[in-house]
């Protein structure tokens, strides 16, 4: 089932910054909450029509973008979603994965099969279906920019949520791949790994952990150098300097925001 609706009119954005992805169209999965909705507006913002996506039709994505209701782990909702943008937009020029999560658990032995499949299926493979069927409309156009939203995690895996951060180490390797295959098309293909962040979802995903394992979480102090925990907006930034003009020359790269908190390999 889909939700397809214009929530502000066409070709209106909101917003008083700099309107430099005029023109631009977006798609944005995972954005009516936490990262995905500063995604949005800050898109917004820059200029872009945007169409955004969540699993529930309750979800209320942010004034002036338009909205699908979608389960993108499913290869009928990656088609749904596609289907949207064509009916919307024609195409799109911006492409954003940030859906994904997975709950904690006590130990890898403790992720059943179906969680292994369900963390792969969100937090990989909506972004390789849904790839399949927008990529071509850039390859027309000789021009695009997707951005993965993975998590600095992977650069130092623990136990319970190992599924979550090898399925985000399959997509990071996709890009990868992805980005020297479109290169020469126009297509720039990079991605995004957020530190700690304070969002709902987040905050949830780190009480579940606690309750499973108190002395592993610890408190709630910032663990970044920088003194502070990640916001919406410090993830949001990153992701429009890589759709933008400004990194026309960026592709293949991982810009992991983390206020300096994972050591880099």
């Amino acid at each position: 089932m889909t939700e397809f609706g214009n929530r502000s009119g066409k070709g209106e954005s909101v917003g008083k910054g700099v309107r430099e992805l005029a023109g631009k169209r977006a798609l944005v999965t995972g954005g009516t909450r936490g990262i995905g909705a500063a995604v949005v507006r800050q898109l917004l913002d820059a200029g872009a029509d945007v169409l955004t996506t969540a699993r529930s039709a309750t979800s209320a994505a942010p004034e002036g973008a338009d909205f699908v209701a979608a389960d993108v782990r499913t290869r009928a909702g990656a088609e749904a979603v596609a289907a949207a943008v064509r009916e919307r937009f024609g195409g799109v020029d911006i492409l954003v994965h940030n859906a994904g999560g997975a709950a904690p658990h006590a130990g890898t032995s403790a992720i059943s099969d179906e969680e292994w499949q369900d963390a792969l299926d969100l937090n990989f493979l909506a972004s390789v279906r849904l790839d399949s069927l927008l990529v071509p409309g850039m390859r027309e156009r000789r021009s695009g920019a997707i951005v993965h939203v993975s998590t600095a995690a992977v650069l130092t895996p623990v136990a319970p949520f190992l599924h979550y951060v090898a399925a985000k180490a399959a997509l990071e390797s996709y890009s990868k791949g992805l980005a020297l295959e479109q290169a020469p098309f126009g297509i720039r293909v990079n991605t995004v790994s957020p530190g700690k962040v304070a969002t709902p979802g987040g905050e949830a995903t780190r009480e579940q952990w606690a309750r499973l394992a108190p002395a592993a979480v610890g408190d709630d102090a910032p663990t970044a150098p920088l003194g502070r925990d990640g916001r919406p907006d410090d993830i949001a930034n990153a992701v429009l300097f890589l759709v933008s003009d400004r990194a026309g020359w960026l592709t293949e790269s991982n810009l992991v925001v983390d206020g300096g908190e994972f050591p880099r390999r």
